[in-house]
């Protein structure tokens, strides 16, 4: 089996705009070797660039707002309906919960879905104005 390697301009990216062409071999489908991982300690995982970091903090403090906010009657939940004036008028939504503030398995995705958008919206726009 033999291998065969082209040159070929690449252009190199930062962001939207290319910055420059490069001229590099590109080897064939055949010949390319997968990525060897090394191991780091007995589950291997890698996240020591992520927790703690800006983006980190941002979607922890969106969701967490987010869900308080439906917890404690702030947002509209499954039992707490949304009226034409936006108040919140209390329904019976025929969902069981233990909680004592009604807040149900809907309700707690419904707004951790919502954080995470919040929080994906903020990360975006401070990665675009250069601010993180």
């Amino acid at each position: 089996m033999t291998s065969t390697v082209m040159m070929t301009a690449l252009p190199q990216f930062n962001g939207l705009r290319a910055s420059k062409i490069s001229a590099a071999p590109v080897q064939g489908l055949a010949t390319v070797q997968p990525m060897r991982r090394k191991a780091n300690g007995a589950l291997g995982a890698r996240c020591g660039d992520f927790i703690g970091s800006s983006t980190n903090l941002i979607m922890v403090t969106s969701t967490t707002l987010m869900l308080f906010a439906g917890r404690f009657g702030l947002a509209p939940s499954a039992n707490r309906k949304a009226t034409a004036g936006l108040k919140l008028e209390a329904r019976d939504s025929g969902l069981q919960t233990g909680d004592p503030a009604g807040f149900t398995l809907a309700d707690t995705l419904a707004c951790g879905t919502v954080g995470h958008i919040i929080g994906v919206g903020v990360v975006l726009g401070l990665k675009n104005i250069g601010a993180i």
